[in-house]
Parts: structure tokens; sequence; C-alpha cells
């Protein structure tokens, strides 16, 4: 046979589109098929048994039309697209869901249906219940609620209620999906055909489920009310209320059907009940609405006939799936929930043994930081035994330097007392030297005194001696010749001349009294003077020692009120002021005594002589540098010179 005639010999095909509600299908049909020969395709490739309840509907001029089993395809008026678009959709309702529907995907396919129909407000639904109906559509979708799956805002993408509800409350999207994850955490080990059953059996209770409505009048060409056809009879609704029907036919109650064109009649099996005729709007219209009353009828008579062989397996088999599946699902349920405590278990083995490592790893680290401490330790004791030595030592010296101080402070205290006792005899010194001062300036007055009126007797003998000489002359010459006169003029002036010498001889022994009397004075200060400077260095060593002690302020006081004693008792006379200042620079420098020369000339023995003496001493300011001063001091032959 030729390529030619195998290609003549093939029959000739048109794609159609089955679009259910969760997937799409396509298939290439023949020409010659009919409308039951591509709904038999569909349900084979879906799997599904319960062929009755669905059809194949499509969309015409606006209008939603079902396609006739017994037509060809091609012949019903479709539309003229390629492929062509069919939906699988359910077109007749069971009465009770969980009897009828045996099949898993037969109540899948429903449960997607009637969920779009009450989101797209089609089947009315109260707000309480939309949001059950929610959490058994997520528990249906996600499976038991997981919190550390679950986190919030995961259903954020889901339409779950209708727009309605939503537009009917002021609250946000976190609000509701707070509402329904509430009741989807109830529904824990609920397995997904169990969560769309109770979905369907919540919904099978609502006014509006499985109910098509059609607008009729009981006069043609105006629209009284709404006719409502479902798996349980005829309704006749008012335009404004599709919950509550006026008027009412069950299929038990119904004896006949019958329409012409426009206008349908439903006769009652009571004969004197009321036959009730209505119009439609158009004939195509009657015919569905015909095609729904009889599918409903039968569906209604066959729910009430023992059920044939076929759907009696089907229901035997539809319990044995639905027992292994909950055995299945009681099996999973268990193992997952012994996973889930394996998993806790796990987890609490890892976290024990986490601990358990931590602890290890700290007590490592407090191994590897008590070693380090003990060398630090070790390290800290050798130091600490190396400053124990140190400080034994330090100990050792410290009592030692207090053994010390304390013998400096039994010094100090006894070095004080001696101190105190050379200050109260320098204190006696200076009052004597004081009173042995004002003594020798008392005597130095009355022998300044005597020596006055021994120079005034003198000067007194010489006038006369002079008057003498001047008297003797004359009368010698008158009387030349008396030589007792004459002796007695000569043995005159002896006598003056006696008087003379003596005078002189007491003017010698005065002056060498004053200089025995001066000498005295500057031997007794020389001593004072040595004196004073023992005491001097004396107080000095006891400040240097004494300063850290604290008794450098009461050396001062010491000092200060000795100064105010020595001010107060050695009142020296004006005479002695100019020896004063070298006597303070020498109490400041070490004292050095120096020799006192004293020239002592003859005495006068006329008034224009000047007798004069010469002292010299070291100066108290150049004592260190080896300078001899001279100072020389003219007397007047009545002075009396004080050093």
């Amino acid at each position: 046979m030729s390529i030619t005639g195998l290609k003549r010999k093939q029959p000739k095909t048109f794609k159609v589109k089955v679009i259910t509600m969760e997937i799409e299908m396509e298939f290439s049909c023949e020409m010659k098929w009919k409308g039951k020969d591509l709904f038999d395709q569909a349900c084979r490739a879906l799997g599904l048994r319960e062929s009755w309840f669905f059809g194949l509907q499509y969309s015409i001029k606006g209008m939603n039309t079902w396609l006739k089993m017994d037509k060809k395809v091609l012949d019903q008026e479709i539309p003229k697209e390629d492929p062509i678009r069919f939906c699988f959709l359910a077109k007749f309702y069971p009465e009770k869901v969980e009897e009828e529907l045996l099949q898993e995907i037969t109540q899948h396919l429903f449960f997607l249906q009637v969920k779009k129909q009450i989101l797209d407000e089609e089947i009315y639904c109260s707000p309480e219940a939309t949001i059950l109906l929610a959490s058994y559509a997520v528990q249906a979708k996600y499976g038991d609620y997981d919190p550390n799956l679950h986190k919030p805002g995961f259903l954020a993408p889901e339409e779950l209620l209708p727009k309605r509800v939503l537009r009917q409350y002021q609250m946000t999207p976190d609000m509701w999906e707070e509402r329904i994850t509430a009741w989807y955490a109830g529904h824990r080990g609920i397995a997904r055909y169990e969560a769309e059953m109770n979905y369907l059996k919540i919904a099978q209770d609502l006014e509006m489920y499985g109910v098509n409505y059609f607008p009729i009048a009981q006069k043609k060409n105006c629209t009284d009310f709404l006719l409502g056809v479902d798996a349980k009879g005829i309704h006749v609704y008012s335009i404004n209320n599709r919950f509550s029907p006026n008027k009412s036919f069950e299929w038990s109650s119904i004896r006949n059907i019958s329409y012409s064109e426009k206008e349908l009649t439903i006769k009652p099996i009571d004969k004197k009940a009321e036959v009730f005729k209505f119009f439609s709007s158009q004939p195509k219209v009657n015919k569905q609405i015909m095609q729904l009353f009889i599918g409903n009828h039968d569906l209604f008579m066959r729910r009430r006939r023992v059920d044939p062989i076929e759907i009696q397996q089907m229901k035997a088999q539809a319990r044995e799936e639905k027992a292994r599946k909950k055995m299945e699902h009681q099996r999973l349920a268990r193992e997952k929930q012994l996973r889930e405590e394996a998993e806790r278990a796990k987890e609490e083995l890892e976290r024990r043994l986490f601990e358990v490592e931590d602890k290890a790893r700290q007590a490592n680290e407090a191994l590897r930081r008590s070693e380090a401490a003990a060398e630090l330790l070790a390290e800290k004791a050798q130091i600490a035994e190396e400053e124990a030595k140190l400080l034994a030592q330090n100990a050792a010296e410290a009592e030692q330097e207090r053994h010390r101080l304390e013998m400096a402070a039994l010094k100090t205290k006894e070095e004080k007392l001696l101190m105190e006792h050379k200050m109260r005899e320098a204190e006696l010194i200076a009052m004597k030297l004081v009173k042995e001062s004002d003594r020798r300036a008392k005597e130095a007055e009355h022998l300044k005194q005597d020596l006055q009126e021994a120079r005034n007797a003198e000067e007194k003998a010489r006038q006369k001696l002079q008057d003498v000489g001047k008297l003797n002359p004359p009368s010698n010459a008158a009387k030349g010749t008396q030589p007792s006169s004459a002796d007695a003029r000569d043995a005159c002036p002896d006598k003056v001349s006696i008087k003379l010498d003596l005078r002189d001889i007491d003017l010698k022994r005065l002056s060498l009294e004053i200089e025995r009397e001066r000498l005295d004075y500057l031997d007794k200060s020389r001593k004072f003077e040595d004196r004073l400077k023992e005491l001097k260095s004396e107080i000095h060593a006891l400040k240097v020692e004494e300063r850290h002690a604290g008794f450098l302020s009461h050396w001062s006081e010491v000092l200060g009120s000795l100064g105010r004693s020595s001010g107060k008792m050695c009142k020296t006379p004006l005479w002695m002021n100019p020896f004063e200042v070298d006597l303070l620079d020498s109490l400041q420098q070490p004292f050095v005594p120096c020799p006192l020369n004293v020239t002592n000339g003859s005495l006068p023995r006329t008034p224009a002589e000047k007798p004069s003496f010469e002292i010299d001493a070291l100066a108290a300011s150049n004592v260190g540098t080896g300078i001899r001063k001279h100072i020389k001091v003219q007397q007047h032959k009545t002075d009396v010179i004080y050093i």
C-alpha cells in the first residue's frame, strides 16, 4: 500500500482542550466523535469513575451550555476556535457528599468547584463559616500546622475569603490570617481528603449549595421569579431572595414535567394540587432546564433504588480505600509522631551533645587557664618568695632602722634634755655676763669719774706748780743771803715732784687695772662665744638628725627663745656696739680666737702729748681668709676704752 493511500485512510481530527479546576488537558478528537466519546476520554484521563455528576460546559454568545452526550461534538453549537475549549465541571450535586462521593478525585473536584463558587460569591456563606472553611482549605493544602515552617505571612498569596467578607469588616490581612491560623492549628492530624470532605459537609448545608438559577415568569415577556434546580427538587424564588423559596416541588411529588417552546409545566402527583406553568426567556434555556430536571430526577431515583453491582463494587472499593487510607494515615501519623519524637530526641541529644561539648570545651579552656594560672601562680610564688625574702630583709632593716630611730629618739631626748640643760646654763651665763657687764660698766663709770678727778687734780697741781715757779725767782733774788729759806724752797719742788710721781703711779695703776679688767672681760667674752659656738653646732647637728622626727619646729622655737632671752639679757653698753656685728658674724662662722696686741705708750705728761694704742685683731668676717685687720683707735688722755 502506498503512502498516499495511508494518508487517505487516516481519520480527520480536531483539537479539544478540557480545563478542570486544577489542570488542562488537550485531546485530538475524531470528526465523528459524540459528546459522550469526548467526555469518556476526559474521565479516563482523570481516572474518574463517578462520571454521572460531571459534564462538559462551553460558553456561546454569553450563555453557558452543557455539551450533549448523544450528539456529535461538531454538530452542536460550539465556538469556532482551535482548540475548542470545554470546562470539566460538576453538573449535578449529591444530597449527602459523605455517602455519595466515593472516589477521592471526585471529592477533590467537587471541593475545588464549591470553593471557587464560595469565593466568587455564587454561594453565600457567613463570615464565621468562611473562616472555618478557609482553615480546612489551608489544612488540605499545607497539612498540619508547624510554627517553624508556617511563619506569619505564609497565607498572604492565598485567596481564602470572599471579597464581600473582606469589605464587611475593617480588618487587616494579618488579622484575618491570625484568625484563620487559630482554626488551622486545631485541625492537626486531619488528612487532605478528610479536610476536603469536612469542607464539603459544611458547604452542603448552605442555602445556595448545588442550586442552578434561571429567570422565569408566569406571564410572557416579563421576569417575576427565579427557578432553582438542585438535587432535592425544584424551587421558586423571588428576584431579591435566593435563600428562602416561595414554592418548592420535591422530585418525589412531581408527576410530570413538559415544555413547548418557551412554556414549562410542572404537574404534581396530587391531582388536587395546582399545576405550575412558567415561561423562560429563550427556548434554549428551556432545553437546558429540562436537561437539569431529567438528570437530577434520575439521580434522585437512583439513590432510592438498590445500587447496581458496579456501584456496589465502587462503594466497597471506596470503603476499602478509605480504610486503607485511614490506616495509612494513622500509620503515617504514628510514623510522623515517632519521627517528631525521634527528631525531638535527636535535637535533645544534639543539644546535650552540644552542652557536653561546650562543657568539655569550657573544661579544656578552664584546664588551660588553670595550667596557665598554675604557671603564673608558680611565677608569682617565686616572685612572692623573693619578695618575702626582700620583705624580710626590709623588715630586718626596718627593725634595725626602728631600733636605730628608737635609740636616736632616746639619744635625741637625752640630747634634748642635755641641750635644755646647756641652754639653761647659757642663759645663766648670759645673765651673769649681763650682770657682770652692768657691774663693769658701773665700775668703769666710777673709774672714769676717778680718772677725771685725778686729771682735774693734776691740772690743778700743774697750775699750782706753774704759779709757784713764777713766784720763786724774785724771792730768791731778794733773800739770797738766807740759806735756810733756800733749802726750804729746794725742798718744796721735791714735795711737788713726789706728789706728781705718786699721781703718775696712781694713774698707771689705774690704767693697769683697767687693762686687766678689759682683758678679763675679753677672756670671758671669748669663752662665752666658744660656748655659744658649741651650742650652735650641737643645735645644728640635732636639727639635721631630728628633721625626720619632727623636732625642727621645737628647736626653732628654742633658738628663737634663746635669741630673745639673750637679746633681753645681754644688753651691752653703747661703747660695745662696734663689736656686736663682729660678734654675731663670729657666731654664724667657726670661731677663731684672735690675739690682741695692745701697745700702750707712756702716759701723757703735757696736754700737747697724745697717747695712743693699737689693737690688732682678725676681722670676724675675714676669719676664713686669714687676712689680718688693723684697727687703730686714737685715745684721748681722758678716755677709757672697753672692748
